[in-house]
């Protein structure tokens, strides 16, 4: 059985890095978005340039020039978003809507459904638990 070929947007993230890592455990030619807006973070760069030598390809681009990502969405069968929320609300939801469109030019992948969380984590300092919450927004 062929392999899809996987493109990871938000891979060095808590979770997009774990996505990633089970995406090559499991033979999938995996892409990894590369946008140039990480400059010189240290330690998503040492993150990405891991990912390159256990087998993904890094694929650079920024959400907010359409071609580029057109081109890297192109390139695969499957797009994960794992883009965080926390800092950034409505310009991630702008991100993303941006990444749906480039999915629609692109015409190889088949949209069916997506599901995008917003997510809120609420810590306390007294308790060792955390409450979570999260609203679906589901697109057919």
């Amino acid at each position: 059985m062929e392999k899809s070929r996987v493109l990871v947007v938000g891979g060095t993230g808590y979770i997009g890095r774990r996505i990633v890592r089970a995406s090559l455990a499991q033979g999938h030619p995996t892409l990894v978005l590369m946008r140039p807006e990480i400059g010189l973070d240290i330690d998503k760069l040492q993150m990405l340039l891991s990912f390159k030598a256990q087998g993904a390809r890094l694929v650079e681009a920024s959400l907010e020039d359409h071609a580029a990502l057109v081109a890297a969405v192109a390139q695969a069968d499957v797009v994960i978003s794992a883009m965080s929320g926390v800092h950034f609300r409505s310009h991630n939801l702008s991100l993303q809507h941006q990444l749906v469109e480039a999915i629609k030019e692109a015409g190889n992948i088949k949209v069916r459904h997506l599901i995008y969380k917003l997510f809120q984590f609420q810590y306390t300092t007294t308790s060792t638990y955390c409450r979570f919450r999260s609203l679906s927004i589901l697109i057919c």
